[in-house]
């Protein structure tokens, strides 16, 4: 074989190799789910945002599969409508990480993961039966009262007009920022409604009867 031929025979083959190994690098990641479950009654976001419309809702130990995660909020498909989560919500099981990979064309997989590891805050509340961690702006509703049983919170600003399971389960509210908490005995804030600024460790008549509730 000439000497011309034989280069450019080895010059084009190394132009094929370039080119395949490109297209590999160029085809589309494919983003492996991360079976999770919800650790407290939690919303599900339209985007990641507190601020973000409500799409759907995730009760406690409820299973979900994480498709992302972005800074402290991850998108799940859930049984209902996906969204967003804080992930502080969401366990693997461990109590320790929220972990995705993505696996490339050549089989490998990154991982990615949002840690959460179970650290005690400085100066923690009292843990009662399974009272979820405060934050700021929010208030807490209890299935019984002195703030016990099972818990969900709520930030200000939301509106829930239909409690769903839990309609009529409650019976106390912690409202430490003297938040507008507006309950009412029918869904869609009908029947009677009253307004609390304050926590109570019991509702009384309202004890049990709460269909619909906003924070503002």
């Amino acid at each position: 074989m000439k000497r011309q031929t034989r280069a450019f025979l080895l010059n084009a083959f190394t132009g094929i190799a370039i080119a395949a190994t490109a297209a590999l690098v160029l085809l589309p990641t494919v983003a492996s789910a991360a079976p999770a479950t919800a650790t407290a009654f939690v919303n599900v976001r339209a985007n990641p945002s507190s601020g973000a419309p409500v799409v759907n809702t995730l009760n406690a130990g409820e299973g979900v599969d994480v498709q992302e995660c972005q800074g402290s909020w991850c998108y799940v498909v859930a049984s209902g409508p996906d969204g967003w989560v804080a992930s502080k919500f969401l366990s693997n099981g461990t109590g320790a990480s929220i972990n995705f990979g993505i696996t490339g064309p050549n089989g490998n997989t990154i991982q990615f993961g949002v840690n959460t590891p179970n650290v005690p805050p400085a100066n923690p509340p009292p843990v009662i039966d399974d009272e979820p961690i405060f934050d700021d702006g929010e208030v807490c509703f209890y299935s019984r009262t002195q703030y016990r049983g099972n818990s969900f919170c709520v930030q200000a600003g939301e509106e829930l007009s239909d409690l769903d399971q839990w309609d009529g389960e409650i019976s106390s509210i912690e409202n430490p920022d003297g938040f507008d908490v507006t309950v009412c005995t029918r869904t869609r804030f009908r029947g009677e409604c009253r307004t609390y600024t304050t926590s109570s460790k019991s509702l009384g008549a309202f004890n049990d009867v709460i269909a619909s509730l906003s924070v503002d």
